[in-house]
């Protein structure tokens, strides 16, 4: 090798041009901004909002628009004022609010709202199964809009966020309901929930072992009650006792076991969970009558019928009746009762809700890529997709999953 094919080699080799350059390639940014409108809520005692103003402020630093119907946080405590100053906009009148492309409702629209509807839109807010008819999906179908039913939404362990949250504080509001309507105060027995030295301690029956029950029972342990728990699931039962961490009485639906422990009972709370819209249980008018004078049923499943024959629905302003001499609470909705509370617990579950709708672009996006999403969703681009409700009233519906694939 000669001396000057030597350098022209050595040229080569340490020329940058042969070695590969990095550069930098075209990353698609699918952020989008949303535009989401919160309604004034106009239901029955419906005192809850989705969005707090500090969830607000970060949705709006995040570049998205909200807009609130004037006095939709009073209800929770939250002022127009609060809002405003965390970047939304007030607005005035129910049909101005309804121009956002994403609706946020806690109630189910009514049919008056239902109007201000429009193609192309999404509608969250609750469905309601046990007050569910074929005229309100078809009044909503009509609409060609997306609807989501947050009771539905999974998150990626496959749990129920909003109706964790929701029966987290229904299951430990009932307990201090009891204790207030067992003292003397308000004409009850006198006595104190749970148990203190030397003194025989509450006996509590919970009928029902889901989320409102596991929670109702750690209150009631905590305060020292003596608990019974009684559901047909024996792996219900399994779970809730995993959970509390305690050896309680569990028990399957046998009812003379069960109604022996009802009579005896100082608190009794019907938590069943409903199946397909319906109460599997019904405590009798016998049983009932036949309980410790001053005694409380507080009925959870009122809205989905009632577990006791003697059930009748009250209100927040009007919470209880008497009956055979026993306290009745039987209160829809039981966590706007504490609605501050229950709007931060929504709000918690909604803002990350919206923020991956904005990352990945809209909700046909989120739905294509997040199928924990779906299970939620029972209306998409007007077609019915759910397939307990189109069973429900025997209507037709699309596959969601196949809508998505071939989504244009």
């Amino acid at each position: 090798m000669t001396e000057k094919f030597a350098v022209e080699l050595g040229k080569i080799a340490t020329s940058q041009a042969l070695y590969p350059k990095e550069s930098m390639l075209a990353v698609e940014d699918r952020r989008r901004s949303l535009f989401i409108g919160i309604p004034k809520e106009s239901s029955f005692q419906e005192n809850r909002i989705g969005l707090t103003p500090d969830s607000v402020k970060q949705l709006i630093d995040q570049g998205h628009r909200i807009q609130i119907e004037a006095g939709a946080g009073s209800p929770s405590k939250y002022s127009d004022n609060e809002y405003s100053e965390a970047g939304a906009r007030i607005v005035y009148s129910t049909e101005e609010v309804y121009e956002a492309d994403i609706i946020l409702k806690i109630a189910p629209p009514t049919y008056d709202e239902i109007e201000y509807l429009r193609p192309g839109q999404t509608l969250i807010s609750a469905l309601q199964f046990g007050n569910l008819t074929s005229d309100y999906i078809n009044a909503l179908l009509r609409k060609k809009i997306n609807a989501i039913s947050f009771e539905l939404i999974r998150d990626k362990s496959d749990a129920k966020p909003v109706v964790r949250a929701m029966s987290e504080i229904a299951g430990s509001t009932v307990m201090m309901v009891a204790a207030e309507y067992l003292s003397s105060s308000n004409e009850g027995k006198g006595i104190i929930l749970g148990g203190i030295t030397g003194v025989a301690p509450t006996k509590v029956v919970i009928l029902g072992a889901g989320s409102v029950a596991e929670f109702a029972a750690r209150a009631a342990l905590g305060l020292g009650a003596e608990v019974r728990v009684f559901d047909n699931h024996i792996y219900k039962l399994r779970r809730l006792k995993h959970n509390v961490g305690a050896q309680i009485f569990t028990s399957t639906l046998d009812k003379a076991i069960m109604y022996n422990e009802i009579k005896q009972a100082d608190v009794v709370i019907g938590a069943f969970v409903a199946d397909e819209g319906q109460i599997t249980c019904v405590v009798e008018e016998s049983v009932v009558a036949q309980m410790n004078p001053g005694s409380i049923i507080i009925d959870v499943c009122i809205d989905q019928g009632g577990c006791f024959e003697t059930s009748e629905i009250t209100s927040h302003s009007r919470p209880i009746y008497r009956k055979y001499d026993i306290i009745h609470y039987c209160v829809p909705n039981i966590p706007s009762r504490v609605p501050r509370t229950a709007s931060q617990a929504l709000s918690n579950i909604f803002t990350p809700i919206f923020t991956e709708f904005s990352k990945y672009g809209g909700i046909n996006e989120v739905l294509f890529m997040n199928e924990h999403y779906r299970s939620g969703v029972y209306i998409y681009k007007g077609s019915l997709t759910n397939a307990h409700i189109a069973k429900k009233f025997g209507m037709r519906y699309k596959e969601l999953g196949l809508m998505i694939a071939v989504r244009n």
